[in-house]
């Protein structure tokens, strides 16, 4: 059976969502999995997310994609503690909650590690994949972070990128619970944290996988 690239969407502390979608999925040693971000906040159990995230590191090939959450909590971390009660407004809180802290010094330094490990971007032959959305006309190493990290296309769709590869993007939450694929991008970010679902996709052959925040997986 050929390797697959898998890529998954914004997880936000549903862990349980996670262990159905990585138990459905089963990666392989010679699997890439790319996670788009935002593992981070708002969901329950922020700290298994990342458990789950390192382990997988050592069953197949992890690309961690830095997302904007993601990006708070190390902002605050290094050091910048203005943007503390922003971050528990937008989710912070729950991520503290799972680790029994009251402030981000409580959360493991490995995991800690693990943020600063990520990327910002990620290519491939046929597909880059980003957090949140690009320019078009600017190749992937000259993209501004503010857009590949922060950017919503609810209301701005980039057109095709001057690779003419596909853009896989997570970020902006599609409350319906169904990937948007404008053909020249796919965002999979599909609200597993409030009424919908994570979804891994194998970019290749288009397959989904997806479950909700209980660990129900959704029938295809």
């Amino acid at each position: 059976m050929p390797d697959r690239i898998i890529a998954i969407g914004d997880v936000h502390g549903c862990s349980a969502a996670m262990d159905a979608v990585l138990a459905a999925v089963d990666p392989r040693p010679g699997d890439t999995v790319v996670a788009l971000g935002d593992y981070v906040d708002r969901g329950p159990d922020t700290r298994g997310v990342l458990d789950r995230l390192i382990a997988l590191g050592e069953r197949c090939r992890l690309v961690p994609i830095l997302g904007n959450h993601d990006e708070m909590l190390l902002d605050i971390v290094s050091l910048r503690p203005s943007l503390l009660s922003g971050w528990l407004s937008f989710g912070g809180d729950a991520t503290l909650a799972s680790y029994g802290c009251t402030s981000p010094e409580g959360i493991p330094e490995e995991h800690i590690a693990f943020l600063r490990s990520c990327v910002s971007w990620h290519e491939t032959d046929g597909h880059f994949y980003v957090h949140a959305s690009y320019l078009p006309r600017k190749p992937l190493n000259k993209q501004p972070l503010d857009v590949l990290r922060w950017e919503s296309i609810r209301d701005n769709v980039p057109g095709p990128h001057r690779s003419g590869k596909v853009a896989v993007v997570s970020h902006t939450s599609q409350k319906t619970g169904e990937v948007l694929d404008r053909g020249h991008l796919v965002c999979i970010d599909t609200w597993v944290y409030g009424d919908g679902w994570l979804t891994a996709l194998d970019v290749d052959s288009g397959r989904l996988w997806q479950a909700d925040k209980t660990g129900r997986m959704r029938e295809q």
